[in-house]
């Protein structure tokens, strides 16, 4: 937790970056973030979830395609500057540039039961640990019928001065997101605690996923 040498960090110097700039191959090729979840565009739904929780300041989109449909939401929209569809981590790359405060929180279009409580508990671990980057962590069941978390690569709080950092990374043809904060000084952050919801980070990859999450919805 924040203390008196590491004070917390205020909701409005965080920018909230939504992922949406896949191709939705699993979904057959259809733009994952127009997709409707519970009546509500999965996008939308994560703007209303991020702007209910009071933890971020600005919101940012990540999309490559339906830009249009995309700025109708009401907040800016950036295309990635990476070539063919790199994943991720140009949406990480991008989000940084345009950010205008001094972090940045990553989550994906696709996961729409994400902790209210996500950007804030995401950033009392990073300053706690003096960290760059805060990761969350959600539990699953090994093969050895043993919990254990998972590392949730998408779901990060971002110091805004790894840009120049993740810019050498993808240069050099690096698209993974754990090789690239595997470099950094990263902490993960369990979101175990008995209050959270199990089907917290379960993300729709299918029509079927996605009808899932909905039944799993509070």
């Amino acid at each position: 937790m924040a203390d008196g040498k590491h004070p917390s960090i205020d909701p409005s110097n965080i920018t909230a970056l939504i992922l949406a700039g896949g191709r939705g191959s699993r979904m057959g090729g259809v733009d994952k973030g127009l997709l409707l979840f519970n009546g509500t565009p999965l996008v939308q739904h994560c703007l209303n979830r991020l702007q209910a929780s009071g933890a971020v300041g600005p919101m940012l989109i990540n999309a490559n395609r339906h830009l249009d449909t995309y700025a109708s939401f009401g907040v800016p929209v950036l295309p990635d500057n990476l070539a063919d569809f790199a994943g991720p981590l140009a949406g990480f790359m991008v989000g940084l540039a345009h950010c205008s405060t001094p972090y940045l929180l990553t989550l994906p279009c696709d996961t729409p039961l994400f902790p209210p409580d996500l950007a804030s508990r995401l950033a009392a671990a990073l300053q706690a640990a003096q960290a760059d980057i805060a990761m969350a962590g959600a539990p699953e069941t090994g093969d050895d019928g043993q919990l254990r978390l998972r590392p949730q690569p998408v779901f990060c709080l971002l110091r805004k001065e790894l840009l120049g950092s993740l810019t050498q990374f993808t240069q050099a043809g690096g698209r993974k997101i754990g090789a690239w904060t595997a470099a950094q000084n990263t902490v993960l952050v369990p979101f175990d605690q008995p209050g959270d919801h199990p089907q917290a980070f379960f993300n729709a990859n299918t029509p079927t996923e996605l009808h899932q999450a909905q039944t799993h919805s509070p």
